[in-house]
């Protein structure tokens, strides 16, 4: 994905999206579930868990929504310290999306 972030002068993030990653981008925004997953870690870092619960859906219906977010730049992913093991954790930066044709 050739989404580029950068940076405004109010220090917002903004996703810039071109060509042929336009539908790509607008394909993962099509999804209420995965607008309710942005609209949850827009200003905090939540593990896949509250992602699950929140969508009242599996682990695993969670990391694939997650991962369609992931692969056009909307949400990233780690792996920190859990109870038993590590979880997965997700994030965005993004604040704004601006499509340039």
């Amino acid at each position: 994905m050739s989404g580029v972030i950068e940076k405004t002068e109010n220090e917002e993030n903004i996703l810039t999206v071109e060509g042929e990653n336009i539908a790509k981008v607008a394909m993962a925004l099509s999804s209420p579930t995965r607008i309710q997953i942005l609209n949850f870690i827009k200003s905090r870092e939540v593990d896949m868990q509250e992602i699950a619960e929140l969508i009242k859906q599996s682990k695993a219906n969670a990391s694939a929504q997650m991962r369609i977010l992931e692969e056009v730049g909307l949400v990233k992913t780690s792996y920190k310290p859990g109870i038993r093991g590590v979880k997965k954790v997700c994030s965005t930066d993004v604040k704004e999306i601006r499509f340039k044709f």
